[in-house]
């Protein structure tokens, strides 16, 4: 590994630390969602009627699925999701978004936008980010690659 590919890695390894930390510090200043709540509560709002099985959101947001079960919890506790039995197969569980999570989730989404903006995206002013991008999703899914 030359010098520079190991300075790219080592600078990597401390943005997939640092960043959720302060995103999250920014959004529960002020009693805003921390960042556990906002990432479901966003997953679901995109997906088809607002909602996910249980272990694909798990999946998505890189949870163990017991550890979405207690985030779920608390988020039901608040109203602003559900869950429901799988329509498909009746043995798993879907996490369904409620009118009042997609409201906090509004809520809160400009904190979220406005974080992301300063901690990460006004560093990349200049760069394809597209291209960075599409390499990104490359490294992401070559993981699942390997696995299969």
């Amino acid at each position: 590994m030359s010098q520079s590919e190991e300075a790219f890695v080592r600078a990597l390894g401390r943005v997939l630390l640092a960043l959720p930390r302060v995103v999250d510090a920014d959004m529960t200043r002020g009693g805003g969602l921390p960042l556990s709540e906002y990432k479901p509560l966003m997953y679901l709002s995109e997906a088809p009627q607002q909602q996910m099985r249980m272990s694909e959101l798990a999946s998505v947001c890189d949870l163990s699925l017991s550890g979405m079960t207690r985030v779920v919890n608390r988020l039901e506790r608040q109203g602003w999701a559900q869950r429901t039995k799988c329509a498909e197969d009746g043995r798993g569980w879907n996490a369904v978004l409620t009118e009042s999570g997609l409201a906090r989730l509004e809520q809160d989404w400009p904190t979220h936008l406005a974080s992301v903006r300063r901690h990460l995206l006004d560093h990349f002013g200049g760069h394809d980010l597209t291209r960075l991008t599409a390499t990104l999703q490359r490294v992401a899914t070559s993981d699942q690659a390997d696995h299969a």
